[in-house]
């Protein structure tokens, strides 16, 4: 067992880095959050340690963080990417690694951000793992970002159904992903456990969309009365009134150019408020870990 001390500064720096690269891109509003809670609830269910636990959940919200080097007009193209496009989004998972591997508490995100790509069968990437040579972490992130890039809408479709996605996952069970994690993840979706997820940007805020361009737009978890939200894509200004429970927004017509990506502090007042000052983690957590650097 390795005890690893968390220092919640150092930890805060790593979210807020990786939430204002999400604000920035105009359809993954809450992608990061959404992610990290499925996977959270799918390494609950299958017996991880608490330690191992939060491990999941943080390195989840990390897990996109190389998108920082995708070019905007390839990140919110419409249609079908060419073969080149295609190619520098398959870069992120080594950039992600690039940028965390030399911060002090990177060792704990590395192997998520660089293999949730790999797939089960082997022909995933960066360096086509296969089976138990990805990591569980790892596998277990796979299935909750691809589930939710399958539910959440992009600039060239809209999300599908969560039943249509359940089945897509059960089919690629035993290729793109592991077999045993899949039938957990089901039952989680059977039993209604990742319903509260589907939608949201955070615990309370339903995601809306732009009535003038069309991609999300989030109503942060610290929105006070008064305040706007601004759409990521066209900049327009969007009032916000309380609607029976969640949020209703309104264009009030204008355009916000002075607009830039801001971290989302709540998701990383959350993360580091339940952090452990120390984990507590297997040795060949580290051991793996430590080798991807």
């Amino acid at each position: 067992m390795e005890i690893i001390p968390v220092n919640i500064p150092l930890l805060k720096s790593m979210l807020s880095l990786a939430t204002v690269i999400e604000a920035k891109d105009p359809y993954t509003g809450g992608h990061t959050w959404r992610v990290s809670r499925y996977a959270r609830l799918l390494a609950e269910d299958i017996g991880l340690t608490p330690d191992e636990v939060f491990v999941v959940h943080f390195s989840s919200l990390m897990h996109d963080i190389g998108k920082v080097s995708i070019p905007d007009p390839i990140l919110n193209k419409e249609g079908k990417l060419t073969s080149v496009e295609y190619d520098i989004v398959k870069k992120h998972p080594e950039t992600g690694w690039s940028l965390v591997r030399e911060h002090p508490l990177g060792v704990l995100a590395l192997d998520i951000v660089r293999s949730h790509h790999e797939r089960y069968d082997g022909l995933g990437y960066p360096r086509g793992l296969a089976g138990n040579q990805i990591s569980l972490f790892a596998r277990i992130a796979s299935i909750a970002d691809a589930f939710d890039a399958m539910t959440s809408a992009r600039p060239y479709r809209l999300g599908m159904p969560a039943e249509t996605a359940y089945q897509l996952i059960a089919q690629d069970s035993g290729k793109q992903f592991d077999p045993i994690l899949v039938d957990t993840f089901l039952d989680l979706g059977r039993r209604g456990e990742l319903d509260h997820i589907l939608g949201h940007s955070s615990e309370e805020r339903l995601l809306h969309t732009c009535a003038a361009c069309g991609p999300i737009i989030v109503v942060p978890a610290n929105w006070k009365s008064g305040e706007q939200v601004i759409c990521p894509k066209c900049l327009g200004n969007y009032d916000v009134h309380p609607d029976r429970g969640d949020f209703e927004v309104v264009w009030d017509k204008s355009i916000n150019h002075t607009w830039v990506p801001q971290p989302d502090t709540a998701t990383v007042n959350e993360v580091t408020y339940y952090a452990p000052r120390d984990l507590r983690l297997p040795s060949n957590f580290l051991q793996y870990n430590v080798s991807l650097a």
